[in-house]
């Protein structure tokens, strides 16, 4: 039986971070889970703790990339064979995981994405988002060879070689998108799973208009100079 790690990565999230556990225990007894507290002022790593799940926590905030490679050194480190990235704020649904590890388990593919915009769904993102979605999932689609819908997803499904190598090297800021990048360059294989998600049920977005421009800029960028970069 493979060893599961599901990683929340979470900054102040303590309206949301019950909930996010308690549906992760119902639907996913079997899995071990890890919330990586970015920084939090408030209670979200206390809440974490009671609740009785494994809290690593940061001395400050390093942004979802510093702390989604600390869950990836943890799982890599305590001999994980699957990882698997869960949002704190309350958009993933527990009972979809079983769909992001069924292309990982059956040796089909070595990380799985939750995809918003496969088969029937009724998420909708903002216009600036939706943009922003639409020239990532394009250019990407170019540089993998394959179709990608849902590039700046969050939910994700990694196998062991995915936890060593994301134990090494993992984006800083912004990560979602020039992770695959680094994958594809790495000869990994990516696969695309329909998944349902709801709105985040605390706090918002910190992903205004303004920065959907800013970030879409950014990670072209990092895009651009990781291609341009030799394979080690």
């Amino acid at each position: 039986m493979m060893n599961l790690l599901i990683i929340i990565p979470a900054f102040n999230e303590a309206e949301s971070i019950s909930g996010v556990i308690s549906d992760l225990k119902a639907n996913m007894a079997n899995a071990d889970i890890l919330v990586v507290d970015d920084g939090s002022r408030d209670a979200t790593a206390r809440i974490a703790a009671e609740l009785g799940v494994n809290v690593l926590r940061l001395p400050f905030n390093l942004g979802i990339g510093g702390a989604m490679q600390a869950g990836y050194l943890y799982a890599q480190r305590r001999g994980y064979d699957i990882a698997v990235q869960f949002d704190g704020d309350g958009q993933h649904l527990a009972h979809e995981v079983k769909k992001l590890l069924q292309p990982v388990v059956a040796g089909n593919a070595d990380i799985a994405i939750g995809s918003r915009f496969l088969g029937q769904g009724d998420y909708k993102p903002s216009f600036s988002r939706k943009a922003g979605i639409k020239v990532f999932s394009t250019i990407l689609s170019c540089i993998l060879g394959t179709r990608v819908t849902d590039t700046t997803s969050g939910f994700r499904a990694a196998n062991r070689p995915v936890i060593e190598f994301f134990s090494r090297t993992y984006p800083d800021d912004y990560p979602e998108v020039e992770a695959l990048v680094l994958l594809h360059k790495a000869g990994m294989r990516i696969a695309e799973v329909p998944v349902r998600m709801r709105e985040r049920t605390s706090g918002q977005s910190s992903i205004t208009a303004l920065r959907s421009v800013y970030y879409m800029v950014k990670v072209l960028l990092a895009v651009v100079i990781d291609l341009l970069k030799k394979t080690r």
